[in-house]
C-alpha cells in the first residue's frame, strides 16, 4: 500500500466506530418511535450520495395501498420513454371511469368525463392520490401484471401490486394483496432518484408532481421545516370498525440541509393508533433521518 493512502486509512478506522455508533443512536430512536405505532413499523433509509443505510423490518411484507401509484406511475413514465405515449396526448375519461365512492379530485371536477392529457392524469394520480386516474392508467398499461414485469425487469421482486383501486375496495382482505418490503421501495426510490432507468424528462417529470403531493402534509414533511424539499407518495388504508387500520405511509426523496439526498420508506401496518398518532410516528422517523444526515 502507498504511504501517502495510509493516514486517510487510519482516519476511516478511527472514525468508523464513532459513526456506527450514532447510527446505533438513530435505530434505537426508532425502536422507541415504533412503540408508539401500535402496529408494525417498517423504516428503510438510504444516503443517496453516501449509500449508508438503516433498516428496521424493512423485509416484512407491508400493506402499501397508494404508494403502489409511484410505480405505476414508473410504468407509464417507461413507456412514454419508448414512444408509446405522449405526456401532452390527450385520453378520453368518460363518465364511466368515474367511480362515485372513491376519493378522486378527478371527478370532482369532471364528473361527466374529460379530455384531458396523459401528464395531467400521471399527476392527479401521484399529487392528488387519485384512485379514478390510477384505476384508468392501469387499464391503458394493461393491468397491473405490465408493472409487475416493468419492476422485475429492474430487479425489484419485493414490491406486488395484483390489485387495482377497485378491487380493494370491493372487499377488506384484498388490500393485503398489494405489499411491499420497505427496502425494494428505497432501492427502487434510489433507481429513480438518480437517473437509471427513466430519461431526464421523465424523471424530472415525476420528481415535480411528487414535489407537489397535497396529501399526508403531516407524515414525512411533518416535523421538517417548511421550506424542506421532499418527494413523496403517501398510502392510506380505511380503519374498520375494530379500529384496525392497514397501511399509513409515506416513501420519498428528502433533500437534506447539506445538500444531500435520502431515501426513505416508512410504512406503518396493521396499527390500533389514531390518525394522529400514526402520522406523527412517520413524521418522528423523517425528522430523526433529518437531524442525524443532514450535518
Amino acid at each position: 500500500m502507498k504511504k501517502q493512502y495510509l493516514p486517510i486509512l487510519l482516519l476511516v478506522i478511527l472514525l468508523f466506530p464513532r459513526f456506527t455508533k450514532a447510527q446505533d443512536s438513530l435505530k434505537n430512536q426508532i425502536v422507541q418511535i415504533a412503540k408508539q405505532s401500535k402496529g408494525i413499523l417498517g423504516v428503510s433509509i438510504l444516503g443517496i450520495e453516501t449509500r449508508d443505510t438503516l433498516n428496521y423490518n424493512a423485509n416484512s411484507r407491508l400493506v402499501m395501498h397508494s404508494v403502489m401509484k409511484f410505480p405505476i406511475a414508473m410504468t407509464v413514465l417507461n413507456l412514454v420513454d419508448k414512444g408509446k405515449y405522449k405526456l401532452d396526448q390527450k385520453m378520453k375519461v368518460g363518465r364511466g371511469d368515474m367511480y362515485p365512492n372513491t376519493w378522486s379530485p378527478l371527478r370532482d371536477k369532471y364528473p361527466d368525463g374529460a379530455e384531458i392529457t396523459l401528464g395531467e392524469l400521471l399527476s392527479y394520480m401521484v399529487s392528488q392520490s387519485d384512485n379514478n386516474a390510477c384505476d384508468f392508467l392501469l387499464k391503458k398499461l394493461g393491468g397491473t401484471q405490465t408493472v409487475l414485469k416493468y419492476l422485475y425487469s429492474l430487479g425489484i421482486k419485493g414490491i406486488n401490486i395484483v390489485a387495482s383501486e377497485g378491487d380493494m375496495a370491493k372487499a377488506w382482505e384484498v388490500q393485503y394483496t398489494n405489499w411491499c418490503k420497505p427496502a425494494d421501495v428505497v432501492r427502487l426510490l434510489d433507481l429513480f432518484y438518480q437517473g437509471k432507468v427513466l430519461s431526464k424528462s421523465s424523471n424530472d417529470f415525476l420528481y415535480k408532481i411528487m414535489t407537489e403531493t397535497t396529501t399526508g402534509p403531516k407524515r414525512l414533511k411533518g416535523l421538517l421545516p417548511a421550506d424542506a424539499v421532499v418527494a413523496h407518495k403517501t398510502g392510506t388504508s380505511p380503519t374498520n370498525d375494530e379500529g384496525l387500520t392497514p397501511a399509513t405511509n409515506d416513501v420519498g426523496i428528502i433533500t437534506l440541509p447539506n445538500a444531500k439526498h435520502l431515501a426513505i420508506a416508512v410504512l406503518v401496518c396493521n396499527s390500533r393508533a389514531d390518525d394522529a398518532t400514526r402520522d406523527l410516528v412517520i413524521a418522528q422517523i423523517a425528522k430523526a433521518a433529518w437531524d442525524f444526515y443532514g450535518h
